[in-house]
């Protein structure tokens, strides 16, 4: 059974193409189809490497920029001004693309802020990942956004050197309702455990502007990391309680949560609730995701089993 990559749902008799007209109502109202991409993965890689210089986009994993032409049913790439942001296959992780756009979808279950995302088919037949910019307002405004990396005065480079702890004055010091950004700081932190992302260092935080108020941006590079890294031996890229292994619910829980953030235990009950109800839910957006079937049989179980050290430590 064919389905579409912009929402997982079976395509229909009366879908035309490889996306459903559901999916495309959520990219544009008035789109009507979508072709594939012009460039193979190999292909974008490529432009992506010629176009570092030009855009405003950087990372370690290849990026373009593009817009969405709607009457020609395209994405179109460019060097400036594009709304959206394209990922392809890489040669060092397999199945990035299916990795992200599903781990994204997952943190939208848990009441976490993710930006519009899908999957596009390319010329050979790959799949890449796309989100559309969260930092882009209407036709010309920009948000203004800041990394953490940039807030701690920390580089590329250091990006690593900074622990879970000392992200929490950052957003006491800037945000506009630090009470609110620290509890959805604690929703992320549970679900990056649970979903295997050892990869959350200082540049996959950021904090944006709208409307006078400065808050955590919408989420992003959500990835389960885990199985993407055959081998991979730490649970978190910055160290929590002094250790980035072997996380307990007391860690992640009490002193985390309840100890460092200084949440109310009504709040944390929430958090873990909202989690605890989601997670089996998971199991079948996982199957219908377009991860291969050992990637997906590899996901769920990482999940089960960091599942059980959450909320079966937690009960005790």
């Amino acid at each position: 059974m064919k389905r579409c990559p912009l929402t997982y749902e079976p395509l229909s008799a009366s879908d035309q193409g490889q996306y459903s007209r559901a999916g495309l109502r959520r990219l544009s109202r008035s789109l009507d189809n979508l072709h594939d991409l012009e460039y193979s993965a190999i292909e974008q890689r490529k432009e992506a490497m010629a176009r570092a210089n030009k855009m405003s986009i950087q990372g370690v994993q290849p990026k373009l920029s593009a817009r969405l032409l709607v009457k020609d049913g395209r994405f179109e790439v460019v060097d400036r001004g594009g709304r959206f942001i394209l990922k392809p296959q890489t040669q060092l992780y397999s199945n990035l693309p299916e990795n992200e756009d599903l781990s994204m979808r997952l943190a939208d279950t848990v009441g976490i802020n993710v930006p519009l995302h899908g999957l596009l088919f390319s010329a050979d037949g790959s799949m890449t990942y796309f989100i559309r910019r969260f930092d882009r307002d209407g036709r010309n405004r920009k948000l203004a956004v800041e990394d953490f990396a940039q807030l701690a005065g920390r580089t590329r480079d250091t990006k690593y050197d900074f622990s879970m702890e000392r992200l929490i004055p950052i957003i006491e010091r800037h945000c506009t309702f630090p009470a609110v950004e620290k509890l959805q700081l604690f929703r992320r932190t549970l679900f990056c455990f649970l979903t295997g992302n050892e990869d959350m260092h200082l540049k996959n935080f950021s904090l944006i502007v709208d409307e006078n108020i400065i808050k955590l941006s919408p989420a992003y590079d959500l990835v389960n990391s885990t199985i993407a890294l055959p081998g991979a031996q730490e649970e978190f890229a910055l160290p929590l309680n002094g250790r980035k292994r072997r996380l307990t619910a007391n860690d992640l829980v009490q002193y985390y949560g309840l100890q460092r953030l200084e949440l109310t235990s009504k709040s944390i009950d929430d958090v873990l609730a909202t989690l605890s109800e989601a997670v089996p839910r998971w199991e079948s957006i996982i199957d219908t995701s377009f991860l291969p079937s050992d990637l997906k049989t590899a996901y769920w179980e990482l999940v089960q089993s960091r599942t059980k050290t959450l909320f079966d430590s937690a009960s005790q």
